[in-house]
């Protein structure tokens, strides 16, 4: 449907109805999501590519193809690449609306806001 690119790498959305989105995210070696959470919206992640590392809240993991977890809602959540290879995780996002301005970052390496 669409991509985008993000300091962290990319994300392409692959299917989008009401209520769900389904999007590839790849994040290059080094990459860093910022620690966020989100008012409107759960997510489901898999990894299908890499070793990711995962944080939801208090709660830090690695995670490697084929593991998956939810994110709730209001959950705080991060996800990170400190391999060399490119990570790959195949996100399902729920809820009434799903804008990517339904952020609210934490942390950031990049200095968004």
């Amino acid at each position: 449907m669409y991509s985008e690119t993000r300091p962290w790498g990319a994300f392409n959305v692959l299917d989008e109805k009401p209520g769900f989105k389904v999007k590839r995210l790849t994040v290059m070696p080094g990459g860093r999501l910022s620690l966020q959470s989100h008012k409107h919206r759960w997510e489901h992640w898999t990894i299908v590519a890499g070793l990711a590392t995962v944080t939801v809240n208090d709660h830090v993991q690695m995670m490697a193809i084929g593991q998956s977890l939810d994110i709730p809602l209001g959950a705080k959540h991060r996800l990170e690449n400190l391999g060399e290879t490119d990570v790959e995780v195949i996100e399902v996002q729920f809820g009434d609306y799903l804008g990517e301005d339904d952020i609210i970052r934490y942390d950031d390496i990049y200095a968004r806001t």
